[in-house]
């Protein structure tokens, strides 16, 4: 019998020559395959009456076992070299060295090599009443004012099923050409370059990072105003509701501004759940505390002034207001459940199975859902509590004064909810800068590298230096620009017009009638381009009147001087 031994690949075979023996040999090895060194193997060429034996001294096997475990060492390299690369690209990967060490990551990747998400409905939906559920709806009362009983109403309910519709419709555009097992594009823009490419997907980026700047810029502006609240509260209570009581925002802006330096270097959206789920629970809270005062003042106190059709020409306002503040409000409400701008980043956190889209549908309809009910329970129960004179915003504009300490709840509530959703709308930017930069200098230690840190009670965080540059960068630049224009919330206004229309009703409705095929001048495709040519014009009126809104307020701005 011819044994020929393979021990490596750089090694040459060694062949020994045995003749078979009426007796066995007086000894016996067994010989064990591994896996991990899969050059070593046993050929015979004559059958071998004694069984498998394997002739290796104990040097051999020696070498054998340092072989095997420098080939280990090797794979969790290259694995670890796979974590990296798969780190420079993508703003959702989590950070875990334990799942690599043990060596089972492709075993907690998903289908597109990234690590497995974990999000589920539940911590969709919070994402979603946290970008949608702003401290807006405390001024719903106001907007209900201007339109009336009828209109009000009406509006937001109608609103509310534009919304939901056009964003079932951008759901199943996530995955490619198949909504359920195609290929997962991360952004807004990769949905529109999917699906429609060209031109469309320039004016995508351009609406949605327009709008995102402007909105963690307006959510700075909100917050200080929330936090200058509480301490007004407290001047009014101490001496008296005729007592002025004026305080700076600046300092305010520079708290929050601080406060957002620190969460801006959490990675992605699957570690903002918890802060999503907080900011929920405060828009709740806040909301709640405005629904029950406004309970409370139409119980006790004499009934408000309302009309069917709201704010009465030659009483409350002059014909020409009633126009711009009528447009003013419908944009309002239009722009009150706009999410589309963060609609697919927030469901490319979500695991599968069920299906992305199915679980972003249930998210979007317990979203929109609870959504409606406070606006609409808000928006009603403060216009009959105010009447046609409702505040701008019943909280932070002192519709109330007393209890004092339930409206400073109320108004440090409205604060901690921006503090999360300020996040849920810079992740975004901050993912579409890294991941440019990285494609763009992928040899850059100071923008790929990462540098763990180990944290008592939190775990290892990894730290990037261009990641903590550019974002503290960032969150420094939306302070100023908040401090340097006080009256930005009017150009949000503005921007939200730009882009309500594109990104909620027109790119939804020309990619599902792209992946459908829907043939011109048939009945579907008749009714969806009427729905998008409405909301094109709401769009419009509603720029109108915020342009009308910035003409005004230049003519008293003051640059850094920002009080309340």
């Amino acid at each position: 019998m011819v044994l020929t031994l393979h021990c490596s690949i750089l090694s040459p075979p060694i062949t020994f020559l045995m003749f078979p023996s009426p007796t066995p040999p007086s000894f016996s090895l067994i010989h064990i395959y591994s896996p991990h060194s899969p050059f070593l193997s046993i050929t015979t060429q004559v059958p071998n009456p004694f069984g498998a034996i394997s002739l290796s001294t104990p040097l051999q096997l020696k070498r054998r076992a340092t072989n095997q475990e420098r080939e280990r060492e090797r794979e969790r390299e290259r694995e670890r070299e796979m974590a990296g690369q798969f780190q420079k690209t993508s703003m959702y990967i989590e950070h875990n060295p334990a799942i690599i060490e043990n060596g089972d990551f492709r075993k907690n990747v998903d289908d597109d090599g990234r690590p497995k998400r974990t999000g589920t409905w539940v911590t969709a939906s919070a994402h979603i009443i946290t970008a949608v559920i702003g401290s807006g709806v405390l001024s719903l009362a106001w907007t209900i004012a201007q339109l009336g009983w009828v209109a009000g109403p009406a509006i937001l309910i109608a609103f509310s099923f534009i919304t939901f519709f056009t964003s079932t419709l951008l759901a199943d555009c996530y995955r490619s050409p198949d909504p359920v097992s195609g290929k997962r594009n991360y952004t807004y823009m990769d949905v529109v370059q999917a699906n429609l490419g060209g031109r469309k997907v320039q004016l995508c980026g351009l609406a949605q990072y327009g709008n995102l700047i402007g909105v963690t810029i307006g959510y700075t502006i909100t917050a200080s105003i929330s936090m200058v609240a509480v301490k007004r509260s407290n001047c009014f209570h101490k001496h008296g509701h005729h007592v002025k009581c004026h305080t700076s925002n600046n300092p305010f802006m520079i708290i929050f501004a601080c406060i957002q330096l620190f969460l801006s270097q959490i990675q992605n959206f699957h570690k903002l759940s918890w802060l999503s789920i907080l900011a929920a629970v405060m828009s709740f809270a806040y909301s709640s505390i405005g629904l029950g005062l406004s309970v409370a003042k139409v119980i006790g106190g004499p009934h408000a002034r309302t009309t069917l059709t709201g704010t009465t020409v030659g009483i409350d306002v002059s014909a020409s207001e009633k126009v711009w503040k009528t447009f003013q409000a419908i944009g309002d409400i239009a722009f009150a459940y706009a999410y589309s701008t963060v609609l697919v980043e927030i469901q490319d956190t979500l695991k599968s199975p069920p299906a992305e889209n199915k679980a972003m549908k249930r998210a979007t309809s317990v979203g929109i859902a609870t959504t409606t009910l406070f606006y609409v329970l808000c928006g009603s129960v403060g216009y009959a509590a105010f009447g046609n004179d409702a505040p701008g915003n019943f909280l932070t504009g002192f519709g109330f004064y007393e209890p004092f300490w339930l409206v400073d709840i109320a108004n440090i509530c409205i604060a901690i909810h921006l503090i999360g959703a300020y996040q849920v709308f810079c992740q975004p930017i901050f993912g579409f800068v890294e991941s440019k930069c990285a494609k763009r200098w992928p040899d850059s230690k100071f923008i790929n590298s990462e540098y763990p840190i180990n944290i008592p009670f939190c775990g290892q965080f990894c730290v990037n230096s261009f990641r903590l540059v550019w974002r503290t960068a960032y969150v420094v630049m939306t302070a100023i620009l908040a401090m340097l224009f006080p009256f930005f919330n009017d150009f949000l206004g503005l921007l939200g017009a730009a882009s309500f229309w594109p990104l909620t009703v027109y790119f939804p409705i020309e990619m599902y009638m792209a992946r459908t095929k829907i043939p011109k001048f048939t009945f579907t495709w008749t009714w969806m381009k009427i729905l998008s040519w409405v909301c094109l014009v709401i769009s419009l009126v509603a720029a109108a009147a915020s342009i009308q809104g910035l003409v005004t307020d230049v003519k008293k701005y003051k640059p850094f001087h920002t009080e309340q």
